[in-house]
C-alpha cells in the first residue's frame, strides 16, 4: 500500500514539479492548496485542474481572513508587483509575513489526520535571497518542530531546496511535464506579464534549458 504524503500545491511549476516527484516515487499524494488572499487565484485555478486531470486528491482551503494580520505585500495588499530579477531588493515587497510557517502548520495537521508522515513543499535556492521562510535553516527548525509537535512526526520534505529553477525545471522537463499546466506570474490576467520577478525567474530557467515556455506572454 502506498505511503500518504501530503503536497503544498501553489499551482506554479516548483510545486508542479514537487508533485509529480512524488508520484513518480510511488507516493499517495493528496494536494493541498491555499487561498491567502493573495492577489489572484489564476494558480488555483491550474492547481484544480491538473489535480483533477490526473486524478489526485486536491483541498483548496480559504484562509483569506489572515489577509487583515499578514498584509502589506504585494501578493496580497493594493501595492503594485514590482518589476525585476529576485537579486533585486525591491523584490522583498512580494514576501507575505510568516506565510509558509502558516501553510506548513496547516499541512503538517492534514497530514496527521490522513496518517501521512510527510509534506513536501517546493522551496528550491533560487528563494534564499528573499524570503526566509524558503531557507534551509527555516526548513530544519521547522522539521524539528513538526517532529514533536504531536503524537505523530512529519518531516518536511523539500526536494529542492539547494537547487535552482533552472534545475527543477530540467527535472520536469526529464519527467515530461507540460508547463503549459501551471501559471507562475504575480499578476493575474490573461497573458503572463513577463516583467515580474517570478516571470523573468521562470523565463531564464526556459532559456538555461534550451526550452521554449508554453505559456503566452505580453
Amino acid at each position: 500500500m502506498s505511503e500518504n504524503v501530503v503536497v503544498i500545491y501553489s499551482g506554479g511549476m516548483d510545486s508542479f514539479t514537487v508533485l509529480h516527484k512524488a508520484l513518480r516515487e510511488g507516493k499517495n499524494v493528496h494536494a493541498l492548496s491555499f487561498n491567502y488572499g493573495q492577489r489572484h487565484k489564476k494558480e488555483l485555478d491550474y492547481a484544480a485542474s491538473v489535480c483533477d486531470s490526473i486524478g489526485v486528491p486536491h483541498k483548496i482551503v480559504d484562509i483569506s481572513a489572515i489577509n487583515s494580520l499578514v498584509g502589506g505585500s504585494a501578493l496580497t495588499s493594493d501595492i503594485e508587483v514590482p518589476e525585476g530579477h529576485y537579486e533585486e531588493p525591491s523584490m522583498k515587497q512580494t514576501v507575505v509575513p510568516n506565510r509558509n510557517m502558516i501553510l506548513l502548520s496547516l499541512a503538517v495537521g492534514y497530514a496527521v489526520s490522513l496518517e501521512a508522515k510527510e509534506v513536501y513543499y517546493g522551496a528550491h535556492a533560487g528563494d534564499h535571497a528573499i524570503y526566509p521562510d524558503c531557507r534551509p535553516e527555516f526548513v530544519h527548525r521547522m522539521n524539528d518542530v513538526c517532529g514533536i509537535a504531536n503524537y505523530t512526526p512529519v518531516k518536511i520534505v523539500t526536494p529542492y531546496i539547494d537547487e535552482s529553477k533552472t534545475a527543477i525545471l530540467t527535472d520536469g522537463l526529464n519527467m515530461g511535464l507540460d508547463y503549459g499546466k501551471t501559471w507562475t506570474c504575480y499578476n493575474g490576467r490573461e497573458k503572463a506579464c513577463g516583467k515580474c520577478g517570478a516571470c523573468e525567474e521562470r523565463l531564464e530557467a526556459f532559456r538555461d534549458n534550451n526550452a521554449t515556455d508554453p505559456l503566452e506572454y505580453e
